[in-house]
């Protein structure tokens, strides 16, 4: 039989961690030959990331400027991947999610009737403008799609509502299959040398578009108003490199003892941290699914999620950026043992952690059947 080839496209951290075990197994696999595509949407940080895979892309477009807006996200990554893709031909192309860079090249895959998969199909808030842009990057590709690689049944569920319901797997989500390749119990970091033993520790992450300026202030105010007020509480808050993120962590947190701001981590450094942490508070997409396999309570600081199932089984909570709520939901998890217990033993809806070999047997019988 000859050998499917997979062109997989990505250039995000969040991308590069749900893709390297798809990238790995495709590697391993005879079925398949594999091209990758770094858009370098996120460099430094992407790098990070496929050192721990081991993969190395056999092409980087490179697409990041300073001032670099979506439109010239869009226009500049669709003008490099089209002369890749009409010299390597693959059978199909791969995408992740919901970026501007990944929505790019599903419309370049199309325009050169390349066939798509779309990993993590069929997420939704229903909000066009919540999160902002991935809402409609995730609607538009799923429109181009012809596998859909969706991670839950209420993800598959989504997509028959957008009467996409040929060629939809429920694969769970590629997050898990990560993890596999991460943990190790007896990690050690040198944040953790700076951290009594005996205090709890809280990950935090925010980064969102939409939750830059006032939302991302309040919440850091009604974090630090909390922790402050506890003893044994430590906040461990890996900052984002965009300067805005940057500014306001430092403004507001930046010289408390309980606070230690440290450069972003990579994905080992990530996933070992937060198993150590009592709870993660974060506007991450990704976040929601990797914490709850770890058993740890997630408080999603955003309005609406495109994870529910998460919410539904009790692992997420929804606490938006509202001083006065983060103050509530934060001390109430922190103070009350039944809440967190609730949420830390509910069951984990995103996987087993074999997500990667069940979208390779879907292209597989996919173009066997065609």
């Amino acid at each position: 039989m000859k050998k499917i080839k997979v062109m997989s496209v990505f250039g995000t951290r969040p991308e590069g961690i749900k893709m390297g075990p798809v990238v790995k197994a495709l590697a391993d696999d005879d079925r398949f030959t594999s091209v990758v595509v770094s858009t370098g949407q996120h460099a430094e940080m992407l790098q990070q990331v496929l050192d721990v895979f081991a993969v190395k892309p056999d092409y980087d477009l490179k697409i990041m400027k300073p001032g670099q807006t979506l439109t010239g996200i869009t226009v500049t990554t669709m003008t490099k991947l089209e002369p890749i893709i009409q010299k390597e031909h693959p059978d199909i192309m791969l995408v992740h999610g919901d970026t501007s860079s990944a929505y790019a090249a599903a419309l370049t895959a199309f325009y050169n009737q390349v066939a798509i998969g779309h990993v993590e199909a069929g997420l939704r808030t229903w909000n066009k403008y919540s999160p902002y842009p991935e809402e409609m990057n995730r609607q538009m590709i799923d429109d181009l799609a012809d596998l859909y690689f969706a991670p839950t049944k209420t993800s598959a569920h989504n997509l028959a509502l957008g009467n996409h319901q040929q060629g939809v797997v429920i694969t769970g989500n590629t997050a898990i299959d990560a993890l596999h390749y991460t943990i190790n119990q007896d990690y050690q970091h040198s944040v953790l040398d700076e951290i009594d033993s005996e205090h709890k520790i809280i990950l935090l992450t925010m980064h969102r578009r939409e939750n830059w300026g006032q939302p991302m202030e309040e919440t850091f105010k009604a974090i630090k108003k909390v922790v402050d007020e506890r003893e044994n509480i430590d906040v461990i808050y890996p900052v984002h490199l965009n300067p805005k993120v940057q500014m306001v962590a430092k403004k507001i947190l930046g010289g408390d003892n309980h606070f230690h701001l440290i450069a972003p981590l990579n994905v080992v450094d990530f996933h070992n941290l937060m198993s150590k942490a009592l709870l993660v508070m974060s506007d991450s997409g990704g976040v929601q699914e990797e914490a709850p396999a770890l058993h740890k309570p997630v408080l999603v600081l955003r309005d609406t999620t495109e994870r529910p199932e998460g919410v539904s089984a009790g692992t997420l909570k929804l606490i938006g950026n509202q001083y006065e709520n983060v103050v509530e939901e934060l001390s109430t998890l922190l103070d009350s043992e039944d809440e967190y217990q609730k949420m830390s033993e509910a069951k984990n809806p995103y996987g087993d952690g074999r997500a990667s070999k069940r979208i390779l047997d879907a292209i597989a019988k996919w173009f066997e059947q065609k």
